[in-house]
C-alpha cells in the first residue's frame, strides 16, 4: 500500500474515552484521520467494520521520553524493535533521546535519526537535538525549526560521556536563547559523587538498595531547582523529565491551565509503580536515573498526579541486556524497558480503583499534546489523525519473555499480570497492530508541533 492510500475504517459500538467523558458510539476512520464520530455511523462507502461492543477506545499514548538506542548502540535495541514493541502496548508515537552513539549534537545527525525512522519506526516519532558544554550553535538554529522538532535536552546530571552540561555559562546562553521546549534530566553531579564516595568509604562493596542513597531527594530538588530559576529568568518553556521526589513536588503548581503553564514535567510509570522495597527482589533490573526511591515519595507522586501538579506520564524506556544488567551494582547499566507495558501499568492501576481512565488517558495523550504543542494528534477529535487504540478491559495476560518484545528480551514486570489487552492499535488511520497480528506496509509519521 503506497503511503497516500488508506484503508476505510468503521469502530462500532465502542466505549469512547476522550476529554474527560465516556460516550457510546462509532468512529470512522478515512485517509489516515477521524472523520466522523457518532451515535451510530452508516457510511454508504466500503469501509472495513470492526466491532468493539464491551472494548474501549483510547487516543494513542504520546510517550515523550524514549531511548531507542540507534545508532550505535543497537545491541540493546533498535528504532525498528522498539516503535513495535510500543504500537502492541498501545504507544503511537513517541519522542527519542539524543544519548545515541553518535549523540544528536548536530542537525546533521539529528536528520538521520528521522530518516531511520521513516524507513523503520511503526510509530509516529520525533527526536530532541542534545545539548554538551560546546554545541550551542546547533541547539539554537533549532529555533528555525520548531515544527519539526520536539525539543532540546539538557542532562543537568549524571549521565554517559559528553552529555553532562555543567557549564553555567552555556546553560544560561540555552535558556536565554533557545524557543523550543528545554526537557531537562535534574540530578546534581557533585552531589552524586560526594554521596558514593562517601557511602564507599563507609561499606566498601556497593549493592543495588544503595542506588537511591547515593542518587536522593536532594540532589534530584537541587538540580531541578537550579533548572527552574533559569526558565524563571528568561521565561524559557522548560520541562523537567522523570519526577522521582516528594520535596521535588513543591517547585510545581496546579494554579495554571497546562496549556498556560511555562513549566511543566513529567513523572514516569516506574516511579508510580516500583519503590526502594522492590531492590531486594529486583536488584539491578530496577536500577535507573533517577533512582526508585522510599515508598513516601510514591505516595506523594500518586497524589501530585491526581491532583495535576505533575503533568504527564511517560516511560523513560531505557533498554539493556541483560547481560549489561548482571554486572556488579557499580558497572550495572541503569535503566528499565517500559513503552510495551505502559498503558497496560496505568489501566491496572484504574482497575485498582486508584486513577480513573480518563484521567489516564489525559495524562498519556492528551496533556502530552498540549504540553509539547503536537499538530492534530493525541485526541478523538474529527480531523485528527487517527492514532487509536482498542482495549479490553477484561482480557487480563502475564507478562513473560514469550510476549516480550524488547529487543533485549526482558523487563521488570516479568510475572505481572495485566488486567487489561490492547486489541487494536492504529497509526495515523493504519491499523498497525490487531490480535497479535503486526501489519507492517506503513511505518508512522514525524510529529509536527503548533508553534
Amino acid at each position: 500500500m503506497s503511503d497516500n492510500q488508506h484503508q476505510r475504517y468503521i469502530i462500532k459500538n465502542a466505549c469512547i474515552v476522550n476529554e474527560d467523558k465516556q460516550v457510546h458510539g462509532d468512529v470512522l476512520i478515512e485517509e489516515g484521520r477521524i472523520a466522523r464520530i457518532g451515535g451510530s455511523i452508516d457510511t454508504k462507502a466500503k469501509a472495513i467494520e470492526i466491532d468493539a461492543e464491551g472494548l474501549h477506545l483510547l487516543p494513542g499514548v504520546i510517550d515523550d521520553q524514549v531511548h531507542f538506542r540507534e545508532p550505535g548502540l543497537t545491541h540493546k535495541a533498535n528504532i525498528y524493535t522498539e516503535a513495535r514493541a510500543a504500537v502492541a502496548g498501545g504507544v503511537t508515537s513517541f519522542m527519542e533521546m539524543p544519548n545515541t552513539n553518535p549523540p544528536a549534537f548536530t542537525h546533521e545527525l539529528l536528520e538521520q535519526k528521522y530518516e531511520i525512522a521513516a524507513n523503520t519506526a511503526l510509530a509516529n516519532y520525533s527526536f530532541y537535538m542534545g545539548t554538551s558544554n560546546d554545541n550551542l550553535d546547533e541547539v539554537l538554529r533549532t529555533n528555525d525549526r520548531k515544527q519539526d522538532i520536539c525539543g532540546v535536552k539538557i542532562f543537568m546530571g549524571s549521565s554517559t560521556g559528553n552529555l553532562l552540561v555543567d557549564n553555567p555559562l552555556l546553560l544560561d546562553k540555552v535558556f536565554a536563547g533557545s524557543e523550543l521546549l528545554i526537557a531537562t534530566h535534574c540530578e546534581e553531579e557533585s552531589m552524586i559523587k560526594a554521596n558514593l564516595a562517601a557511602l564507599k568509604q563507609q561499606k566498601g562493596k556497593l549493592e543495588p538498595s544503595d542506588h537511591p542513597v547515593i542518587r536522593n531527594e536532594e540532589e534530584c530538588f537541587e538540580s531541578s531547582f537550579k533548572a527552574i530559576q533559569y526558565a524563571k529568568k528568561y521565561n524559557s518553556r522548560l520541562h523537567i523529565l522523570h519526577i522521582s521526589t516528594a520535596k521535588e513536588l513543591q517547585l510545581f503548581s496546579n494554579m495554571l491551565p497546562l496549556g498556560d503553564k511555562r513549566i511543566t514535567n513529567e513523572v514516569c510509570v516506574h516511579h508510580l509503580h516500583f519503590s526502594s522495597e522492590d531492590y531486594g527482589r529486583l536488584g539491578n533490573q530496577i536500577k535507573c536515573n533517577p533512582a526508585i526511591k522510599a515508598p513516601y515519595n510514591r505516595e506523594a507522586l500518586w497524589e501530585a498526579l491526581l491532583d495535576d501538579r505533575l503533568d504527564v506520564i511517560a516511560t523513560d524506556h531505557a533498554p539493556h541486556t541483560w547481560e549489561e544488567k548482571q554486572e556488579d551494582y557499580e558497572h550495572a547499566h541503569a535503566g528499565l524497558p517500559l513503552v510495551q507495558h505502559s498503558l497496560g501499568l496505568m489501566l491496572h492501576y484504574v482497575q485498582q480503583g486508584r486513577i480513573s481512565i480518563e484521567k489516564v488517558v489525559n495524562k498519556m495523550s492528551h496533556a502530552v499534546a498540549t504540553c509539547f504543542e503536537i499538530k492534530d494528534r493525541g485526541f478523538i477529535r474529527e480531523g485528527y489523525h487517527a492514532d487509536l487504540v482498542l482495549v479490553n478491559m477484561n482480557r487480563p495476560w502475564t507478562i513473560s519473555k514469550e510476549n516480550i518484545y524488547y529487543k533485549c528480551g526482558w523487563s521488570p514486570l516479568e510475572g505481572f499480570t495485566m488486567p487489561a489487552t490492547v486489541t487494536n492499535t492504529f497509526v495515523s488511520g493504519h491499523m498497525v497492530y490487531g490480535n497479535g497480528v503486526f501489519d507492517e506496509s506503513k511505518q508512522g509519521m514525524r510529529l509536527r508541533f503548533n508553534r
